[in-house]
């Protein structure tokens, strides 16, 4: 049976927990990879994919969107042509700075400069916060059909070589596939 060693990606390109969601996506399409492991130090510790960044975004975009989360209003709609304005029916500044209160620095700075840069959740969260944990690590001695067992199990598309805890390599569902198209699958010990 034909072992993983024999189609890993040897030289793996990896992330680090601090890189920005920005940053991983820019390694992403420098490299032409769909995801990567996440190193701190030696240690492997998760795995960041562009599923992952792009499922982050949409989320916090619906959340954004998301009527529970939008203040209330009540149903006073504003002044109509029949309607009397005086400065006694228009609230007053404090008003409006009230709703504002607890708002962070953030907010403050970024009504007081509108013409700053836009909110961008790919530069304000890191890899960290979104990468998977616990990890598949297999051994480069194991076979690729349990590797594509385990991948298929877990709904993953990757999983991480790691020989005696080091990381030495790592196997998609591409290098599977190219296996398979090459006819390496079953031929090769």
């Amino acid at each position: 049976m034909l072992r993983l060693a024999n189609i890993m990606t040897k030289n793996v390109v990896t992330a680090t927990p601090e890189m920005t969601l920005r940053e991983a996506a820019e390694l992403f399409a420098t490299n032409h990879i769909s995801g990567a492991p996440v190193v701190s130090g030696t240690k492997v510790v998760g795995v960041v994919s562009a599923a992952d960044i792009l499922a982050f975004a949409a989320s916090q975009r619906a959340d954004d969107s998301d009527p529970a989360t939008e203040p209330t209003v009540g149903s006073w709609t504003g002044p109509t042509a029949d309607d009397e304005v005086t400065s006694e029916v228009l609230p007053s500044a404090s008003y409006f700075t009230e709703l504002w209160s607890d708002a962070s620095d953030a907010v403050s700075d970024r009504l007081e400069n509108p013409h700053g840069a836009e909110l961008d959740l790919l530069d304000e969260h890191t890899v960290d916060e979104i990468m998977s944990r616990p990890l598949v690590m297999l051994a480069p001695t194991d076979d690729v059909l349990s590797a594509a067992t385990i991948m298929e199990e877990k709904s993953i598309h990757r999983v991480i070589v790691v020989d005696h805890g080091e990381l030495v390599g790592i196997v998609s569902t591409l290098d599977i596939v190219r296996a398979v198209a090459e006819r390496t699958l079953s031929t090769r010990f």
